[in-house]
């Protein structure tokens, strides 16, 4: 008996079940990676109430660089997101747009050092095997 062979343009039910289930969890492992460039500019400002300009600022501040899409457009991941509103809290505060960057900078840099001591402690306090 030949194998059936699917009509152009139409999937076999099973294939799509699986397919699905395979888009699923990548749209799943997308939307749970905090650096998954998932939001426009446009709805990132709207999210964290501020200017699109103010977005653009913090590009040219160096706090973080966006992914582009392929037409060009900013796109923001979650982590860039917390990372907007933390200095638009400093800005906020009175704090100039400049100096937050370099702030947010500096404690992203202290926690990733303070992650690393702690890692390496965590090995040397291991006894031999």
């Amino acid at each position: 008996m030949e194998p059936h062979t699917a009509r152009p343009g139409h999937t076999p039910a099973g294939n799509l079940k699986d397919r699905a289930v395979t888009l699923d969890d990548q749209l799943d492992d997308r939307l749970n990676d905090e650096d998954y460039p998932a939001y426009s500019m446009g709805r990132a400002a709207e999210l964290l109430d501020v200017t699109p300009a103010f977005l653009r600022n913090l590009d040219a501040a160096n706090l973080f660089v966006p992914q582009r899409s392929p037409g060009g457009h900013r796109r923001y991941s979650r982590y860039q997101l917390r990372l907007a509103q933390r200095a638009r809290d400093l800005v906020d505060q009175g704090t100039p747009l400049d100096a937050a960057c370099r702030i947010i900078i500096l404690e992203d840099q202290l926690a990733e050092a303070q992650r690393i001591n702690a890692q390496l402690r965590q090995h040397t306090d291991q006894p031999p095997t």
